[in-house]
């Protein structure tokens, strides 16, 4: 789905029942400074030019959260995921602050290291400028990881380096489904594009993902990647 409007909004989830006490623990950045997982990934998120940062929590923790966001908690907005329905009805549970806009959606129990100078959330806001579409970032990953992450199919997009267009998208798959509909020209022989919990994505996901929680098996949880893949399509 294309779009034109700039990225300015973002979501991190963070009220999985076993990672929803990760982001509040203290590490020491990389410039020496101590700080809780949480501040970390929030500067990660205002550095890319975003204005406007949801956290989706458990019900109960907007203080704690809020608290472990250091100077930037009162800039913070927060909605509740009020009972487990899997990672996709977490993402859906911010829909109205996103409301028709595109966002920036990221994991609360993750960390991210770039490479470059430019932070991993930066690279990825101004792919999908570019692009005008929904980008999802990934990394090569061996099979044997493969039960842990939702996985991708495709090929590059003609010469540029590191930027795929996607065929199809699989949650877990196993090494044989894997092999059969994930299969990328480049990587190395067992190695497969995984998700690590960093995406941009347009208004028609939400729409996806409200649909998929209407219909029959959502009582089991909705999944992310399930929608992706129909985005893809």
């Amino acid at each position: 789905m294309f779009f034109t409007v700039d990225i300015k909004k973002a979501v991190i989830t963070a009220a999985g029942a076993h990672q929803r006490t990760l982001p509040l623990q203290s590490l020491v950045d990389r410039d020496g400074t101590s700080k809780t997982a949480l501040q970390i990934v929030v500067e990660e998120v205002f550095a890319a030019g975003i204005e406007d940062l949801c956290v989706v929590v458990h019900p109960g923790d907007e203080t704690a959260y809020r608290e472990a966001a250091g100077a930037h908690g009162g800039r913070l907005h927060f909605t509740e995921q009020q009972e487990p329905r899997g990672y996709g009805h977490a993402v859906l549970c911010a829909r109205g602050f996103t409301g028709e806009d595109p966002f920036l959606l990221l994991v609360g129990d993750h960390l991210y290291v770039s490479r470059e100078a430019k932070t991993c959330a930066q690279q990825l806001v101004e792919v999908a400028r570019a692009e005008g579409c929904s980008v999802s970032a990934v990394q090569a990953t061996h099979e044997s990881k493969l039960p842990y992450f939702g996985a991708v199919g495709g090929r590059l997009d003609g010469a540029r380096r590191g930027l795929y267009r996607v065929d199809s998208v699989v949650e877990k798959p196993t090494p044989t489904e894997a092999e059969q509909r994930l299969l990328v020209p480049g990587l190395r022989a067992g190695h497969y594009l995984c998700f690590f919990g960093m995406h941009v994505l347009t208004r028609g996901l939400m729409g996806i993902l409200a649909e998929r929680l209407s219909g029959a098996g959502a009582a089991e949880g909705v999944s992310l990647s399930a929608a992706l893949a129909v985005l893809a399509g």
